[in-house]
């Protein structure tokens, strides 16, 4: 070990990974575990935290790719460390983890990622690694020269996956070019540049609203980052290297890729080939979008108003991935499409439940009186509440999972958009932007009924404009007086309209938008208030044309009566006053005249 305290920040999904991992670290001399989190948006936090107070506090961040095993998860990993370079250049990371894919690998440290160690390495071992990545150095499978070129990065993967390749192989593909190395770490950094700039464009492109001038522009942009792309990989890369991509090894098995053809494979492909990867692709863009500002520029109170920003994104963020998980799962199950109508409030309900017990802890209490009361088992009991109140009222559901899950085309606004058009995904993001709103709404009215004036509650979670009671109170009497207009006025309207209500993530905060779909079955089934409302609407389309036409037919007349009959009228009338105002007072002086003359 150097003499160099070596302060770290874990992040895993798994808890009982962290704890072991932390116990064993807790052992070494002169090393520290500063944190220990579960989710990306508190390791963000609580670096911003740091980076006030003391920057040196943190100098070795080790993170796991989400689970590990759901593509979408190492997306999302890949997604972070992109930003946490960005935001934080000169601070090392440590990829400690499960995965061996040898794309997901090259593509790691395109970005930034400074070490590999898989999970299970020997202590000792792992504590090397960190050592020396925290000093500044790499470490890939024991050999920092390991990963230099995708060749020699391709053989170390291979040693770790199907054990080490005889000398000769590897010397019948490593490259004779003196200026490989050079070359090919430019390429890998312009790579992870234009990656990380057409993210931004991407986002920026799929904002609401958008001017057209702008959304030209940005289309523009995006146009060039890709012919860069595209010319940086052909300009780098000689003819000879690119015969050896093609050039496998001899006891290499079919089943496993080089790392080379994995490359040319993604440059080559088109991104939306498989549901997997269309789901990457969305919450990537959605990822990117939960950095925006949350604050609510609506005029409709939502639950999640009374939250801060932090913890807000934190639970968002969460949602997000207990969706990729499902999704996952439900791939698993090899469920039909036509099933997911029929488990539609199961999916909603699954994951408000999985957002539920994972943002508060599965087994956390907090103390009302005298009792210690688990926090989930007291949420969890407004079920029905919550699940006809919200999460029955999420629109397009089964048309976001049916896109994810089996790629058909999305009919929105009276359009059928195919599955690959960048129209698809900017209407399937503003639908799942709507999902977790929607159900992060469910997970914190539950705690506003019952939990609201909770002295622990408001610390740990409230913004500090609403931490008063009186604020609180006032806060849920907005909410009751929503829901009352959303089922008697608004929700009627809606249907009526044929349209839903959509809220977004712009960059403004939390705007809403609405799309076109038919409701015919839903407005067939209104009764009472609501019904009373359509009917209204009807009624107001019918007579309000005539009643119009009536109006200004009136006021046309009453116009004429005023201008051409009143208005001449005044008007003789008041000249004959004047002209009469005028002989009187020449009658006047003619008699004066004459009186003055002498007689």
């Amino acid at each position: 070990m150097s003499d160099r305290p070596l302060k770290l920040l874990l992040i895993d999904q798994d808890p009982i990974f962290l704890l072991g991992l932390r116990v064993g670290l807790e052992a070494i001399p002169n090393l520290e575990a500063i944190a220990v989190v579960e989710t990306y948006t508190l390791a963000l936090q609580i670096l911003a935290e740091i980076a006030q107070k003391d920057p040196n506090q943190v100098n070795l961040v080790v993170l796991e790719f989400g689970n590990g095993r759901s593509t979408t998860s190492q997306q999302l990993g890949l997604q972070f460390c992109r930003q946490l370079r960005a935001l934080y250049p000169n601070l090392p990371i440590l990829l400690l983890s499960s995965v061996q894919e040898q794309g997901l690998l090259l593509a790691a440290k395109s970005i930034g990622v400074n070490g590999y160690c898989a999970k299970g390495t020997p202590l000792p071992e792992l504590v090397a690694a960190m050592q020396q990545v925290a000093d500044g150095g790499s470490y890939w499978f024991q050999d920092t020269e390991a990963i230099i070129t995708s060749n020699s990065c391709r053989d170390a993967i291979n040693r770790v996956s199907t054990g080490a390749r005889s000398r000769d192989a590897i010397n019948r593909v490593s490259s004779p070019l003196p200026f490989f190395r050079l070359r090919n770490n430019l390429r890998l950094s312009g790579i992870a540049y234009i990656e990380a700039t057409l993210a931004v464009v991407t986002a920026q492109l799929q904002v609401p609203g958008l001017p057209v001038l702008d959304r030209a522009i940005l289309a523009g942009r995006r146009r060039e980052l890709l012919a860069a792309g595209w010319l940086l990989n052909r300009l780098l890369v000689s003819s000879q290297e690119r015969q050896q991509e093609h050039t496998p090894i001899a006891d290499e098995s079919p089943l496993t890729p080089s790392l080379s053809s994995a490359i040319q494979q993604r440059q080559t492909v088109s991104p939306l080939l498989s549901p997997g990867t269309l789901e990457s692709d969305l919450f990537a863009s959605c990822v990117t979008k939960l950095q925006f500002s949350l604050r609510n520029v609506t005029n409709v109170p939502l639950e999640i108003d009374i939250f801060r920003e932090d913890k807000k994104r934190e639970l968002l963020y969460l949602i997000l991935q207990k969706l990729a998980e499902q999704l996952d799962e439900l791939r698993a199950s090899q469920i039909e499409i036509n099933q997911l109508y029929e488990v539609k409030n199961t999916l909603t309900s699954d994951l408000w439940q999985a957002a539920i017990t994972d943002f508060f802890g599965k087994f956390s209490r907090i103390k009302l009186g005298k009792q210690n009361i688990e926090i989930v088992n007291l949420l969890l009991r407004n079920t029905e509440v919550v699940q006809r109140d919200i999460l029955n009222k999420i629109p397009l559901v089964c048309e976001l999972y049916s896109y994810l899950l089996f790629k058909t085309e999305l009919n929105i606004d009276n359009t059928s958009y195919p599955v690959v058009s960048a129209e698809a995904k900017f209407q399937a993001l503003m639908i799942l932007e709507n999902l977790l709103i929607q159900v992060a709404n469910g997970v914190v009215q539950p705690l506003l009924n019952s939990l609201a004036d909770v002295e622990e509650i408001k610390q740990n979670f409230y913004g500090s404009q609403l931490i008063s009671t009186r604020e609180i109170e006032r806060f849920r009497n907005d909410l009751s007086w929503k829901y009352r207009l959303r089922n008697y006025i608004n929700e009627p309207k809606a249907v009526f309209e044929s349209r839903y209500e959509l809220f977004v993530i712009a960059p403004r905060g939390i705007a809403n938008s609405s799309v076109y779909a038919p409701r015919n079955q839903e407005l067939v089934r209104l009764s009472n208030i609501p019904l009373v409302v359509t009917l209204l609407l009807e009624f107001s389309d019918a007579i309000a044309p005539r009643l119009k036409s009536l109006l200004a037919f009136v006021g046309s007349g009453i116009v004429f009566i005023l201008t051409q009959i009143v208005g001449r009228g005044l008007g003789l009338i008041g000249r004959g006053i004047l002209q009469g105002i005028g002989s009187v007072s020449l009658v006047e002086k003619n008699l004066r005249r004459n009186s003055d003359r002498p007689k």
